[in-house]
């Protein structure tokens, strides 16, 4: 009994965390099947807002953009902070610390510094704005974020497993695929992962990167908010996070597989 009593605490404060996180997300999905409009009063159950949600051109072009835009960006940055981060992890050289430090600055400066930053070199080089500058921004500020999390990954590798695969004959691209990407491949998929959130529901860098015709999901969502969010929107975000729960519960089992 005082067992019970001393764990009472934690369990409490267990449940004040978890439902302060996740009680406002169940309230969003109970509310995408409600009759009435105001996400105030609950008047009955409908699908409604699914189907109205499937007319509306304007949000589903928005939702397009920022699926796109994400799915690019996640693979391009996955890609290139991997072996940034398998290079800075196996290779010392001059300027490394210097290197190394430049790459956190994505993560530490204000993401309406970067923003201005994007489109001011977008304006130097002429390019216009449209799905091209959101994806390279979007890739941008997601790469800092796999190499800081594939790093941590090979902070726990064993160096010896690569040598005794090339001592049993395996070439580097061998060694590579078949030891080192096996092992740190839990540290790649956590940095897809955060890189696709990151992209997806980013609204700051967005707005001073995309055109007229790239408007992205949170950059809509963010417009109607002055004249009051639709129904619709708690449809679609529920759908969302269907998709993202299933991606992630996906990759989980075939990590742990």
């Amino acid at each position: 009994m005082n067992l019970r009593l001393k764990k009472l605490p934690s369990i409490l404060y267990a449940l004040f965390i978890y439902g302060f996180l996740y009680i406002p997300i169940i309230i969003l999905i109970v509310f995408s099947f409600n009759k009435s409009r105001l996400n105030a009063v609950w008047t009955g159950f409908t699908f409604e807002w699914y189907g109205k949600l499937m007319q509306n051109s304007d949000i589903l072009a928005a939702a397009k953009n920022s699926l796109t835009v994400a799915f690019v960006s996640t693979i391009v940055a996955t890609m290139i902070g991997t072996v940034a981060a398998v290079g800075m992890y196996r290779f010392h050289f001059r300027g490394k610390t210097a290197l190394d430090g430049m790459l956190y600055l994505p993560i530490v400066i204000p993401e309406i510094v970067m923003g201005i930053s994007l489109l001011a070199f977008f304006a130097l080089v002429n390019v216009p704005l449209g799905i091209t500058t959101l994806v390279i921004a979007h890739i941008t500020f997601c790469i800092p974020f796999v190499v800081v999390i594939v790093r941590a990954r090979l902070e726990g590798f064993d160096p010896s497993m690569e040598e005794a695969a090339r001592d049993l004959g395996a070439n580097e691209w061998h060694t590579f695929t078949k030891v080192t990407l096996p092992i740190i491949g839990p540290g790649i998929m956590a940095g897809a992962l955060l890189s696709f959130t990151l992209s997806l529901d980013d609204v700051i860098i967005s707005f001073f990167v995309a055109g007229p015709s790239s408007t992205t999901l949170p950059l809509k969502i963010f417009s109607m908010v002055k004249f009051g969010v639709s129904p619709e929107i708690n449809a679609l975000s529920t759908i969302l996070l269907v998709i993202t729960l299933s991606i992630a519960v996906f990759s989980q089992l075939r990590l742990n597989k």
